[in-house]
C-alpha cells in the first residue's frame, strides 16, 4: 500500500490528532486514515437536504425554531 509523508504539521494540531487517536483508542496512524477517509466522503449536499428536512418537519408540526443566521447577524449587531 502507498504511503504518505506529511511534513511542517503545527505542533498544536499533531497534538491533537494524538489526543483524538487516544481517544479513539487507535494509533495515529490508524486515526488519520479515518480522517482522511471522512474527509473525502464528506457530501455538504445531503447535509444540506437533510437540515431541509428537519425544517419541513418542524413547521408540519408548528414547532417553533430559529433561523440561526438571524441570531448569529443580531450576535454581531450588538
Amino acid at each position: 500500500m502507498p504511503g504518505i509523508l506529511i511534513r511542517d504539521i503545527p505542533e498544536e494540531l499533531l497534538n491533537r490528532l494524538k489526543t483524538r487517536a487516544r481517544a479513539n483508542s487507535r494509533s495515529l496512524q490508524q486515526e488519520l486514515k479515518i480522517v482522511l477517509a471522512e474527509a473525502v466522503n464528506y457530501d455538504g449536499e445531503k447535509g444540506i437536504k437533510l437540515a431541509a428536512k428537519i425544517r419541513r418537519e418542524l413547521e408540519a408540526r408548528k414547532v417553533p425554531y430559529s433561523d440561526s443566521a438571524e441570531l448569529i447577524r443580531e450576535d454581531r449587531e450588538r
